[in-house]
């Protein structure tokens, strides 16, 4: 007998390469190993062939839209799927499609489950009224305490519902055991601008203003002319991630790039389809967001991998990194304090084996991806009347 014989549909925007999305596959995958049926309603993406690769079934629908008269239709939508498949359990991972889950939840009688990815902003009283279709699930997951926290302090929200359960990194991906010295070459080959033997540092984000890619190349360009000076390592900086329909921005990173005469240490290469290898390729791996991450997944893959993290000192970042011992924390938005650690960590190689050594460790007992799916379908079975 099955020991999860249930039915679990999720609902997501889209599906792209972002947190939200990959949670969505990784929940996928372990709702059928558990010997349960995974649906997802999307609007779709590049991540469709990894619904039905872990055995999911993908159902396209533009629950991606924000409009009232979307929000009814695809409440409507999912009440017919709902129906025809036997779903036992709702779970929206996004506001819009939350309002249309939580309508047909409710026709259907059946539990309902939301996760806040992020930590909303909740600055008038109609923001918070819409952020509020995440607060009516009987369970609502949060990806960090920093988020769980906002979450209390914005919403009225009886705290026995919530959940804090972190996101993981898949071990079987990012494991550096698994990874050819063939993937590494051919990322080393894409990535063949200039010197081969300068330490590696890797800003894997897509391209928009908060993720701090105009922060890291201003720290760039600190270090090269502390460099001039004779006091810093040369290094190079790859940033890595599409622009995302954000055309100008990255535009204005080309052109911050040649003004501040650092082509000859940054690089931008566009998205990278295999980021295991992409990692593995890198001596270290910024995380420099101009706001706070309300988790930052890539610094507990970056530590998979054995990579020590330079992160934003703030949000997400204070609960996955431990400054000094599995990375190092700088002031948010400071281009100074960023270059002075980019400089530690590219002038001491035992300093980041040893920071990357102790971040495997902690991803490995902490944040994997197991533990965060095994923690989610125990909140299913206990909304279904199965507990763990």
């Amino acid at each position: 007998m099955s020991s999860f014989p249930y039915t679990i549909l999720q609902v997501v925007p889209r599906l792209g390469s972002g947190g939200a999305e990959r949670t969505t596959v990784e929940i996928a995958a372990a709702i059928v190993e558990a010997g349960g049926r995974a649906l997802v309603v999307s609007h779709g993406g590049r991540l469709e062939d990894d619904i039905m690769r872990a055995g999911g079934e993908f159902i396209a629908a533009p629950v991606h839209r924000k409009d009232p008269a979307s929000i009814f239709a695809n409440s409507r939508t999912l009440g017919r799927i709902i129906a025809e498949n036997n779903v036992d359990l709702i779970h929206a991972r996004s506001r819009a499609p939350a309002w249309s889950a939580a309508a047909a939840a409710k026709r259907a009688g059946l539990p309902f489950v939301t996760t806040f990815h992020g930590a909303h902003g909740a600055a008038n009283k109609l923001k918070r009224w819409y952020n509020s279709s995440l607060v009516k699930g009987d369970a609502v997951i949060a990806n960090s305490r920093f988020t769980g926290e906002r979450i209390i302090a914005d919403y009225d929200i009886d705290p026995a519902k919530l959940k804090v359960i972190p996101r993981g990194a898949d071990l079987s991906v990012f494991n550096p055991q698994t990874i050819s010295a063939d993937r590494v070459q051919r990322i080393s080959k894409a990535w063949s601008e200039g010197a081969d033997d300068a330490p590696r540092f890797l800003l894997a984000a897509r391209l928009t203003p908060w993720k701090g890619q105009s922060l890291a190349i201003e720290a760039a360009a600190k270090l090269k002319s502390r460099n001039n000076a004779g006091n810093a390592p040369v290094l190079r900086l790859v940033l890595c991630g599409g622009a995302q329909g954000l055309p100008k921005y990255e535009a204005q990173l080309r052109a911050q790039i040649d003004e501040y005469g650092v082509c000859d240490m940054v690089q931008l290469v566009g998205e990278c389809a295999d980021m295991p290898a992409a990692i593995a390729w890198s001596d270290a791996v910024l995380a420099p967001s101009t706001r706070a991450e309300p988790f930052g997944r890539v610094a507990i893959e970056a530590g998979a991998m054995g990579k020590p993290v330079i992160a934003s000192g703030d949000g997400g970042y204070l609960e996955t990194i431990i400054d000094g011992e599995t990375g190092i924390l700088f002031e948010p938005g400071s281009a100074s304090s960023l270059a002075d650690a980019m400089a530690r960590l590219a002038g001491d190689r035992a300093l980041r084996e040893r920071l990357g050594d102790a971040g495997a460790a902690r991803v490995r007992a902490v944040y994997s991806s197991r533990a965060m799916c095994d923690a989610t379908l125990n909140v299913y079975r206990n909304l279904l009347g199965r507990g763990a």
